[in-house]
């Protein structure tokens, strides 16, 4: 009878396995692929985000998916402990922007070495390459069935077995299986942080394909016009629609956009010079434009905005190339204006959940115990990280909400007595 059963080696299920053997020594972790911490490994492109260190409210903010959740279990684990729980273990950290936290190495596996090392040394078994096929629950314990027929019992268990989206990692929705057994619902699944559709035929001519832009505020619009969200940051056109920063932060309003108005096409604005308003545009444009007035405008406003994108806004204000600046008009100027400060274009959804870095919706926050992550449906069995209905843009934030959870969790986990022992 072991005190807990962890199922998934990933961040969550790595640090909830490290919490529960710091008070227990009958741990067990499994993990059906080769290999613990595999997500770990990928993220922040191989150099691994591993927390970040704004201050809890702006930590909370950029979890636009029930962040407000995390307050309890932050006051029991947060990111400054996440910070001093890597260090003292010899994994120096350095800050980069947004506050983000990278090891000084860049090696996301010096970070996966540090969680497993620790796992081992506290005397957690793991059973790797082992797949958890059903779980009962008996009135003091749990009985899991696995792959190989095996059976193993616990006096509790922890759902650590991430969302659906990067699915080689492992994370193919296992854990939703195992809460709805278990009675607990699981919120509409949708992809966060991906890639967004645009049926635009700019884009199906792939016109602006491969471009980047720096820096630009890019909305996603409600039905009346006005942003739903706006996300200044880098952006690229692909050969489907929009990629970069700005627009896997958009992304899950889209999707939200598309409930709320109830239809496929939902319409979003770039505006690609956001410390600008339209006067101080207009007037740099029509300097620009002044200084060379024999030259066609589209050679007068080189360096302007990237050279693509350009010709792209002189053809949507429907300026013909060839046109001088002598014959530029104001309505003309007016327009140019209007496009590079707000372009609307139409998209009609994002990439898939398996293109998808994060998952949106889980298990329902309600039916679970915030400052001990235990179920208040069956007692004993807890959840933390990507199986939870949470989910935070990239930067270090579902990381951090992974660790924390998986910590609270582990904690609580590796001390419960079942009602039916404190009775004897």
């Amino acid at each position: 009878m072991y005190q807990t059963v962890i199922i998934g080696g990933g961040p969550s299920g790595s640090m909830a396995a490290v919490a529960a053997s710091q008070h227990s020594d009958n741990v067990l972790l499994i993990e059906k692929k080769k290999g613990l911490g595999r997500k770990l490994k990928i993220s922040g492109g191989g150099r691994c985000n591993v927390t970040n260190r704004l201050p809890y409210a702006e930590i909370i903010q950029n979890i636009p998916g029930n962040g407000k959740f995390l307050y309890s279990p932050f006051s029991i684990f947060d990111n400054e402990s996440i910070i001093e729980f890597f260090e003292s273990r010899g994994v120096k950290l350095k800050e980069e922007d947004h506050g983000r936290m990278f090891p000084v190495s860049n090696k996301a596996q010096d970070v996966v070495d540090t969680l497993t090392q620790t796992i081992y040394d506290q005397g957690v078994e793991v059973l790797e390459e082992t797949q958890v096929n059903q779980i009962e629950h008996h009135e003091d314990y749990f009985t899991l069935t696995l792959n190989n027929q095996k059976q193993v019992h616990s006096r509790t268990v922890i759902i650590s077995t991430g969302g659906t989206s990067v699915p080689q990692t492992g994370s193919t929705g296992d854990g939703y299986r195992f809460a709805e057994s278990m009675g607990h619902t699981i919120t509409e699944l949708f992809p966060t942080e991906v890639p967004i559709k645009s049926p635009e035929p700019f884009i199906k001519e792939k016109r602006l394909k491969g471009l980047s832009l720096k820096d630009v505020a890019l909305s996603v619009l409600k039905k009346n016009g006005k942003a739903r969200i706006t996300h200044q940051m880098d952006m690229i056109f692909t050969h489907f629609g929009i990629s970069g920063p700005a627009a896997l932060r958009c992304s899950q309003f889209v999707y939200k956009e598309q409930q709320k108005q109830k239809r496929q096409d939902v319409r979003m604005s770039l505006d690609v010079f956001p410390e600008l308003n339209q006067d101080q545009l207009q007037s740099q444009i029509r300097q620009m434009v002044q200084d060379a007035p024999d030259k066609a405008v589209k050679n007068s406003l080189h360096g302007l905005v990237e050279e693509r994108y350009l010709l792209f806004m002189l053809e949507q204000a429907e300026i013909p190339h060839d046109l001088t600046g002598h014959h530029l008009s104001n309505l003309q100027l007016q327009a140019l204006v209007a496009q590079l400060k707000h372009f609307e274009f139409t998209v009609n959804g994002t990439l898939p959940l398996d293109k998808a870095f994060v998952t949106g919706g889980g298990v329902k926050l309600k039916e679970l115990y915030p400052k001990t992550m235990m179920s208040k449906l069956v007692p004993g069995l807890f959840f933390s990280g990507e199986v939870l209905d949470i989910h935070g843009y990239t930067g270090g934030y579902n990381i951090t909400s992974a660790l924390v959870t998986g910590h609270v969790a582990g904690l609580n986990a590796g001390q419960f007595v079942p009602a039916a022992e404190e009775d004897e």
